[in-house]
């Protein structure tokens, strides 16, 4: 449990740092574009509160808006797939990602970068995340703006 909680932890102290500034109209939050590499961790949380952590660096690029496309490479040979897609950023600090090399149909043996995260970037730290089934799988990318 408290492995749990300390992956965890900076994902709260940033939403709960949000809801603390009051409710005076901010500027619009800013949408992450450029190349980003970090860590990827897939967690496993298992009923008994014990978790599996399986990481891996990869490298993320972003095109501007106007493009609206992404590719994950770097270290995508067991962890991570590599991909590419679509996105779109909503002002909630969702992200919505669409894979174009996932399929379906095949077996699953690699994280993909599709699907719903929640959000936070401050110009240069990146950080997304989403809970999978039943929420015993969590997907966390802390990324970096590369200069």
């Amino acid at each position: 449990m408290k492995l749990r909680l300390l992956y965890l932890l900076p994902f709260v102290a940033i939403f709960m740092s949000g809801c603390l500034a009051g409710s005076t109209k901010s500027a619009p939050k800013p949408i992450p574009d450029g190349n980003y590499t970090g860590e990827f961790r897939l967690l496993h949380i298992h009923k008994d509160n014990t978790i599996d952590t399986v990481k891996t660096n990869i490298n993320l690029y972003i095109s501007p808006v106007s493009t609206a496309t992404y590719a994950v490479t770097g270290d995508t040979a067991t962890v991570h797939a590599g991909s590419k897609g679509t996105y779109v950023f909503n002002d909630n600090g969702t992200a919505i990602f669409t894979d174009n090399t996932y399929s379906s149909l095949a077996p699953v043996t690699k994280t993909h970068l599709t699907g719903v995260y929640t959000y936070l970037y401050d110009g240069t730290i990146f950080q997304m995340v989403a809970y999978g089934a039943r929420d015993t799988l969590v997907l966390q990318y802390d990324l970096k703006k590369k200069n």
